[in-house]
């Protein structure tokens, strides 16, 4: 008897021991936030330069430091309180760690297109028109899958996104642009259609994050999808009206909103500790001159250099990485494949990151 009880301790000791499988995945997007930002802080070339900046004094009060460390730790909290402990930061490359978009185009739909497909389309995918995407992204792939299907949800900020994931064919729910929310709707849904016809926010296409952001936030209280995507879209439009204030702001008020999306998920049992995040962005940005900050695509150089973030059960907390290495904005859909335990191996993909996942 006590040698059988030792032998079911240690077979409980050995499984404990064992890191727990991904079951649910969350990719979740900035648009167009530069890894400089991320890794640096405030830009010490912008956030004093009235052109840029309404309130040069507030702003610098609010995030800045001489100290790059402290900068970064003042405008994005989560990340180095959090990801940056239990988590991994690729695309420092001050240390040679290395993020790159393998599409030739450095905007948009191309950049969604390769993270969400695993591979780039340059032939096909190279404007931002509302063209449905001919390829599968890995929430139309996961979809199709019995133990995922009905259980695959996408939010956006922009409203080409029920495009890029192609919503028709994919049978995806997208609620992308100035979608409401349908269906069986809670109170704070339809307070949330309320809102969003009344505050239209400044550009025609992209609503603020705010909506995108709730609306994830009550569908996922409700419905506990597996696979969720977030986009969210405010850091891009700023950046393009050249109001260096309210890109930083943005990226800050993001920074809280994901903050909020994982406590909100490790606080349920569905989502505790089976749950990984990936965070990226679809293109980079003009750093020389500084001017360039506003703009991407190819003609601004350095503008398809990117960064990502890993966290979840399966990926050891290594923090910001430091070592000299190349990644690609390919390798987010196959990861996240990888972590489900799915077979992703369509021609052209990049390669999972073997780093995200303890060996």
């Amino acid at each position: 008897m006590k040698k059988l009880l030792s032998i079911l301790f240690l077979t409980g000791l050995a499984c404990s021991l064992v890191a727990q499988q991904t079951e649910n995945i969350v990719i979740v997007t900035l648009d167009g936030f530069r890894w400089q930002e991320l890794y640096s802080g405030a830009d010490s070339l912008l956030i004093d330069d009235s052109g840029y900046v309404e309130n040069p004094e507030e702003l610098v009060e609010e995030f800045w430091d001489t100290d790059p460390i402290a900068r970064r730790g003042m405008l994005m909290p989560f990340f180095w309180n959090t990801i940056a402990k239990k988590g991994q930061l690729y695309g420092n490359r001050h240390y040679g760690n290395k993020v790159n978009c393998s599409n030739n185009m450095w905007f948009s739909y191309p950049g969604y297109n390769e993270i969400l497909t695993g591979k780039p389309d340059d032939e096909r995918i190279n404007s931002n028109e509302k063209i449905a995407n001919p390829n599968r992204t890995i929430l139309e792939i996961l979809n199709g899958n019995k133990k995922y299907k009905g259980k695959v949800a996408a939010f956006g900020s922009w409203d080409v996104f029920p495009y890029i994931i192609n919503e028709e064919r994919s049978n995806v729910p997208v609620n992308a642009g100035f979608d409401k929310a349908t269906g069986t709707t809670t109170d704070r849904e339809r307070f949330l259609n309320r809102l969003q016809d009344e505050i239209r926010g400044p550009w025609g296409g992209v609503r603020l994050d705010v909506f995108t952001h709730h609306f994830a936030m009550e569908y996922i209280k409700n419905n506990k999808p597996k696979v969720i995507y977030i986009a969210y879209g405010e850091t891009d439009d700023f950046a393009h009206d050249g109001e260096y204030d309210q890109y930083l702001k943005s990226a800050h008020q993001t920074d809280a909103y994901i903050k909020e999306l994982w406590e909100y998920l490790q606080s349920q049992e569905e989502y505790h500790g089976k749950t990984t995040m990936l965070i990226t962005t679809d293109h980079g940005r003009g750093t020389n001159p500084k001017e360039t900050w506003k703009h991407h695509g190819t003609r601004i150089p350095n503008a398809g250099e990117i960064w990502f973030a890993v966290m979840g059960p399966q990926t050891p907390a290594s923090g910001e990485l430091k070592s000299e290495a190349q990644y690609y904005q390919n390798q987010v859909a196959p990861t996240a494949m990888m972590l489900l335990g799915e077979s992703f191996d369509l021609e052209g993909t990049g390669k999972p990151i073997a780093e995200a996942v303890e060996k």
